[in-house]
């Protein structure tokens, strides 16, 4: 797996993957009590928990830690709930794309895909036996955030702050998902404002705002810090996911694990997109953009195309912006230094990936 460089020994490293293993062996030996294919079900999740960057926890315990925090062991177990969120979150989204590959292999509907069509199953029963699979494991990892959640040692009133900000997680990332789907469905682009409150709600909450405001709620720290590092959040996931799609379309597969090509050919709409279809470009680039075939030669026809009018520059300035944005909440004097730098760093990580 590799490592973010956030979540050191010093942070709590080890304590999560021991949390996730811990999980998943007692998931196994109920699931073993049930059935082999149950089993084997747990055992395809869990792989697919692996070869990830731990963000999330690594966030939280970054912030957790510099607030004054102690129980690495606590701190873990809320990490680890929010790494089971982003597992369920990632496994349905895939769903959702009709995408079978994440991180370079076989994701959760894909093995189970292989499976069926090893047995002798038509393309189209192997399609759908893999992807009701994948709504099964998604179901699963989901609710085991949550009870993964109600095993932290801590108080009563700080328990249900941690369950509101998961709840608060799932409620939005659901709404931006609805809301990309619902723009998949949408003749042209949506406005660059509306992609980015999709963005925010289906990415930056789960991924930076709540794990950020998690910590702080567990280090007990004030209100006001809480805020801020809510604010901090929401600007650095928005630059976050900005960079994401570019290099969706732009980035190396060897390097980002994820085709440059599926955001393409589905027309996915983003950013990207929503600038190059308000100039004289987009007669060239409309007949490409969603076209399920669409062949490696014609996807170079289109970044050529988003480059020069523009678009590729725009996202990238856009999400220039918005890390800026996200530093000016961290002059706050209720933010201590050292998270301060660790902030920043995290901030420049999110724009600067790919470079």
């Amino acid at each position: 797996m590799e490592t973010n460089p956030l979540l050191d020994p010093a942070t709590g490293h080890e304590q999560v993957e021991g949390v996730l293993k811990g999980f998943f062996e007692r998931a196994k030996l109920r699931a073993a009590k049930v059935s082999p294919s149950y089993l084997s079900l747990w055992e395809t999740l869990e792989q697919s928990t692996a070869g990830g960057k731990r963000v999330r926890p690594g966030i939280l315990m970054t912030a957790y830690r510099h607030l004054g925090g102690t129980d690495i062991g606590a701190a873990a177990r809320v990490g680890a709930a929010f790494e089971l969120l982003h597992t369920a979150l990632i496994i349905h989204d895939d769903v959702i794309d009709l995408d079978f590959v994440r991180r370079g292999h076989d994701n959760v509907s894909g093995v189970y895909r292989s499976l069926a069509e090893t047995a002798g199953q038509t393309r189209e029963a192997a399609r759908h036996r893999g992807m009701s699979t994948g709504i099964i494991a998604g179901d699963l990892a989901l609710t085991g955030a949550f009870r993964m959640l109600d095993t932290v040692d801590t108080d009563s009133r700080t328990r249900l702050r941690l369950a509101e900000i998961l709840d608060e997680a799932v409620f939005a990332s659901a709404a931006g998902e609805l809301i990309d789907v619902d723009f998949s469905f949408s003749p042209g682009a949506p406005p660059v404002r509306e992609i980015l409150d999709m963005e925010r709600l289906k990415t930056a909450v789960y991924s930076f705002e709540a794990p950020l405001q998690a910590g702080a709620v567990l280090a007990g720290a004030d209100d006001d810090v809480v805020a801020i590092l809510g604010d901090f959040g929401r600007d650095t996931g928005i630059a976050y996911q900005l960079v994401d799609d570019l290099l969706g379309v732009f980035g190396k597969e060897s390097a980002t694990g994820k085709s440059n090509l599926s955001d393409l050919r589905e027309g996915k709409r983003t950013v990207l997109i929503s600038h190059a279809s308000q100039g004289p470009c987009w007669g060239e680039l409309s007949h490409l953009i969603g076209n399920p075939d669409l062949t490696p030669e014609d996807a170079d026809r289109a970044r050529a195309v988003l480059t020069r009018c523009g678009a590729r520059d725009y996202a990238q300035s856009l999400a220039e912006e918005f890390a800026a944005r996200a530093r000016t909440h961290l002059d706050s004097p209720a933010i201590p230094a050292p998270l301060r730098l660790v902030l920043e760093r995290i901030v420049a990580g999110a724009v600067n990936r790919g470079r």
